[in-house]
């Protein structure tokens, strides 16, 4: 699921650099990105892969 979340961040993340918005500086594109990292670093970790429950 978070690997789904980092991807869509990333997508946003571009669409912001490469249409050239201006945004404040909470939204800007390197901030964005970084979310998607940290989504995709708690995925890769383990954390929000699946509903699987542990024995």
């Amino acid at each position: 699921m978070l690997g789904i979340v980092a991807a869509v961040l990333f997508f946003v993340s571009f669409l912001i650099n490469a249409a050239d918005v201006s945004t404040n500086d909470v939204f800007s594109s390197t901030n964005v990105m970084l979310l998607g990292l940290t989504a995709l670093a708690l995925h890769v970790a383990g954390i929000g892969s699946g509903w699987a429950r542990r024995r």
